[in-house]
């Protein structure tokens, strides 16, 4: 994946909500299917990290196709599961969220941890990212694969050179880091207010 990953972020991000400042669905996962490649550049190893995280986004966007016009903000479709008494379900829309939320965490994390640490490896990089975000809520075989997948990251200089960082210029990233945390934030909290956001792997 070449070109920069952050300067095409950003241009989605200014879709992702409504006047009344509610996340709409299809921009969301809009968003988060542009960043989610960034995962191809630790090889094999990630494979199955990006299908689950990709499973989490189909699983969102088949709900929000089954009725656009219902579900045009992200959060009626968790709303909708937990009225019908569904959200706790492993396959959830809920869950899907829950998931893919801290998944995005874990990888804004890890970029933020790329601008703050130059003087770090990418192997600290992703351990750190990930000791701050999936970490907690991963189970042992779970957080064994991920670590594993981890140790296969690319040096960090090839690393930065694939997601469209040229030389010290981290002005998109840092833009990109500054305005997608608060909307992982407000998921969170909104998962929260519901009784979704303490669930583990």
């Amino acid at each position: 994946m070449e070109g920069n990953v952050f300067a095409a972020a950003l241009e989605k991000m200014e879709h992702v909500k409504s006047p009344e400042g509610e996340i709409l669905t299809r921009p969301f996962l809009d968003l988060c299917k542009t960043v989610l490649p960034v995962l191809d550049n630790f090889g094999p190893a990630m494979g199955p990290v990006k299908s689950d995280i990709g499973g989490n986004i189909s699983r969102l966007e088949t709900r929000y196709l089954s009725s656009q016009s219902e579900f045009n903000y992200l959060y009626r479709i968790v709303r909708s599961e937990i009225e019908s008494k569904k959200a706790r379900s492993s396959s959830s829309c809920a869950n899907a969220l829950l998931w893919l939320t801290r998944a995005m965490e874990f990888l804004s994390e890890l970029f933020g941890n790329l601008m703050v640490h130059p003087d770090w490896s990418m192997s600290q990089v992703c351990a750190d990212s990930y000791g701050k975000s999936l970490k907690k809520w991963h189970g042992w075989l779970a957080s064994s694969s991920f670590s594993v997948a981890l140790k296969l990251a690319p040096d960090r200089k090839k690393f930065m050179s694939i997601v469209g960082v040229k030389g010290d210029d981290v002005s998109d990233m840092e833009n990109f880091c500054g305005r997608f945390s608060p909307l992982l934030e407000e998921n969170h909290k909104f998962l929260a207010s519901v009784g979704m956001d303490n669930l583990k792997a």
